[in-house]
Order: C-alpha cells, then sequence, then structure tokens
C-alpha cells in the first residue's frame, strides 16, 4: 500500500506539474498550446495502447498456430512452477527449532512425547523424525533403515512435477525454431510463385519466423528461471532432511543409552 501510495503520489506531482506548465503556455502563446496539446492528446493514447495493441499484433502475425502452442506452454509452466513454489515454501521447516524441540521431548518424555512433537510440525522434515522415532522400538538400524527409505519418499514429493517445467523450457524454443523454418519456406514459396525477388514478398515469411523464435526463447528465460529457483530451493531442503537425519540419529543413541 504505501508503494501505491508513492506512485500515486508522484503521478499527481507530475500531472500538476503538467498543468503549471500547460498555464503558463497559454499566457505566452495561444497557438503554441493549441499545437501542444494536441499533440499530447494524440501521444497518450498511442503510449496507453501501444504495448498490449503490439504485443496482439505480434502474437497475430507469428501465426496462431505455433504461437498458440508456444502460449501454452507458457501457461502450463507457469501453472506447475507456482503450484512447485507453494508447496515447497510449505514444506520449508526451522530444523533448529524442531530439533530442539524433540530433543526436549525426549528429555522429558520419552518417544511419544517427540512424536507428538512431529505431529504438530508440518514439513518433510517432522514426517522423516515421526517415522525414525515410530521405529525406535525395533532398534537404531531399524529406526535408520526407516529414516532413508522415507526421506527417499518425501524426495519425490519434492521433485514431483519439476520435470514437466524442463519440458516447456526445451519444447518453446523448439516450437519457436519451427516456426521459423516454417515461415522461411513460406518466404521461398512466395518467390517462386511470383518467378521475382520481391522484397514485399518474403518480408511477411520471415517475420514469421522472427516472431516464433523470439516469442520462443522469452517463454525458455521466463520458465527457466522459475526452474532455477524451484531445483535450488529443493536441494536446499534435501540437504536440510540430511543434516537433520543425522541429528535425529545421535539423539536416538544418545536416548537408547
Amino acid at each position: 500500500m504505501k508503494r501505491l501510495f508513492s506512485i500515486l503520489a508522484i503521478t499527481g506531482m507530475m500531472v500538476f506539474g503538467t498543468a503549471n506548465a500547460t498555464t503558463t503556455a497559454t499566457a505566452t502563446t495561444a497557438a503554441t498550446t493549441v499545437v501542444t496539446t494536441q499533440n499530447a492528446n494524440e501521444a497518450a493514447p498511442n503510449e496507453e495502447v501501444g504495448f498490449h495493441q503490439g504485443l496482439k499484433k505480434r502474437f497475430i502475425e507469428g501465426g496462431p498456430e505455433f504461437m498458440g502452442i508456444v502460449l501454452l506452454c507458457l501457461i502450463l509452466g507457469l501453472a506447475i512452477a507456482i503450484e512447485r513454489i507453494i508447496f515447497l515454501n510449505l514444506s520449508t521447516t526451522n530444523t533448529k527449532k524442531l530439533t530442539k524441540n524433540v530433543e526436549d521431548a525426549l528429555a522429558s518424555g520419552g518417544i511419544e512425547a517427540a512424536k507428538e512433537v512431529c505431529r504438530n510440525t508440518k514439513g518433510p522434515i517432522a514426517s522423516i523424525f515421526y517415522q525414525g522415532l515410530d521405529r525406535t522400538d525395533e532398534g537404531i538400524e531399524a529406526a535408520e533403515k526407516a529414516v532413508v527409505a522415507y526421506g527417499g519418499v518425501q524426495m519425490g514429493q519434492l521433485e514431483k512435477n519439476v520435470s514437466w517445467i524442463s519440458l516447456f523450457i526445451a519444447l518453446a524454443p523448439m516450437l519457436g525454431f519451427m516456426g521459423t523454418v516454417i515461415g522461411m519456406i513460406q518466404a521461398f514459396d512466395k518467390i517462386e510463385a511470383a518467378g521475382d525477388m520481391n522484397p514485399s514478398l518474403v518480408a511477411g515469411g520471415i517475420k514469421v519466423a522472427l516472431l516464433t523464435t523470439v516469442f520462443g526463447l522469452v517463454v525458455a528465460i521466463i520458465l527457466q528461471i522459475f526452474y532455477n529457483y524451484i531445483i535450488a530451493k529443493i536441494d536446499s531442503i534435501v540437504n536440510d532432511m540430511e543434516d537433520s537425519s543425522i541429528t535425529l540419529m545421535d539423539m536416538l543413541i544418545k536416548y537408547k543409552k
């Protein structure tokens, strides 16, 4: 909200300053004011509509066949990426706090108290702790095997659907390059049909080729940024899982003694 208010305030100051400048110009010469006002009225709609209209125009010029598929790759890739980011953020656990609470619960109330702490904590690390504590009665080796096995399950949950993002990253520029090839073929077909090397004949095909390539690369770049963030987040959580598992084993060995 503060940022919004700041933008509104700056905009108001700019509008007020523009109004003062226009008033001063009117006092000096009426003709100049009329011309300036007409130019401003013509420029404002162009600035306001220019980007969206230009983007829509380029999208249509690129051809709905390939551009639509590239856009679909972007939409699906972003949907999966956003879902993964939300899931990973919810899976992040304060490992130091969880380890301290489990250790205190083991010292005061035993295994059941520690399991209750894990039940009340969200995230894969708490689930791994619970599985290890649940197998403590069968021995330290059984608890360690349970931690390792359930850690693999949790890692699979973290990496779920991430491969689809990498697919869309590879697919978007490939579709763009395919549109490039088809656009060049269309350009050469027009040259062959006309029997003359007229630039206006090949301009349309070359434009399609360039637009599809650009849109495909833009989609790949956007998804690549999200993909790298997700991979880094998964690596961070996995490292915490491994460190916490070692800490849990140390606590269980100490508790058994």
